[in-house]
């Protein structure tokens, strides 16, 4: 692989970021979507999860709420409004045909030209696990990408009125270890700052420093590590799989 990435293709409207969690697309992927959305495009959220799970100390009925009011305020900072929550159980999502039905039937209903999903490989980098609800939920959105346009898989779908979709022409993976395309988001890292620092009780059990500066030092560690691989100050990374 080249050691510059390449850009991320533009020829497109409607996206729509399919993750396991509040907080993932915040990790790096929310400059891109700040970007977007500042273009004209339109960007919808779907949850896999609530996030009950994720914070040591508080349990999961109360969690759940907290995190999803997080979520929706942290997406509204780059201009995203739709955001939907599909109640699996989070720390247990299982790849199958249960989450891939649930996807497609997201996939229909919004009708995106790009998908975004985190990496669904073993590791980030190499020495570093990445979760099972990543894993699972990655593979399954780009299964599903594929199922939502196929009347055959889950013709329960049409007979709820999800017409098949097959208009999926990318899948973009954030925090992928194979990252080969990015977009410059120099204009937009203050939103995507902002927009993880809206996960405050989330962040508060990672992290003795406010908000604000615990996301602007690991947004820009990140976002100017990727910019020296594509001639700009800060940059988002994808690995583009092609539909």
């Amino acid at each position: 692989m080249s050691d510059s990435y390449l850009p991320m293709p533009d020829d497109w409207h409607r996206a729509l970021a399919i993750v396991a969690h509040p907080d993932d697309m915040e990790y790096g992927a929310a400059g891109a979507v700040a970007r977007w959305t500042g273009e004209g495009r339109e960007v919808a959220y779907v949850m896999v999860t609530r996030g009950e799970a994720g914070i040591d100390g508080i349990a999961p009925d109360e969690c759940a709420p907290l995190r999803e009011a997080e979520q929706i305020a942290s997406a509204a900072v780059v201009g995203v409004s739709t955001v939907e929550f599909l109640d699996h159980r989070d720390g247990v999502v299982e790849a199958g045909p249960a989450l891939r039905r649930d996807l497609a039937r997201a996939i229909r209903r919004h009708r995106p030209e790009l998908i975004i999903t985190l990496n669904h490989r073993d590791h980030w980098v190499p020495g570093t696990w990445n979760s099972a609800d990543h894993r699972a939920v990655g593979q399954s959105v780009l299964d599903a990408a594929g199922d939502a346009g196929n009347r055959w898989i889950f013709p329960e779908l049409v007979e709820e009125g999800h017409e098949p979709w097959g208009g999926v022409r990318w899948v973009a993976l954030a925090g992928s270890p194979q990252s080969g395309h990015a977009l410059d988001v120099t204009a937009t890292i203050d939103a995507a700052v902002a927009s993880l620092a809206e996960h405050k009780a989330y962040i508060a059990a990672l992290s003795e420093a406010e908000p604000a500066a615990y996301a602007r030092e690991l947004l820009t560690t990140f976002g100017r590590s990727s910019g020296e691989r594509f001639d700009c100050e800060f940059a988002a990374p994808f690995e583009l799989i092609s539909m």
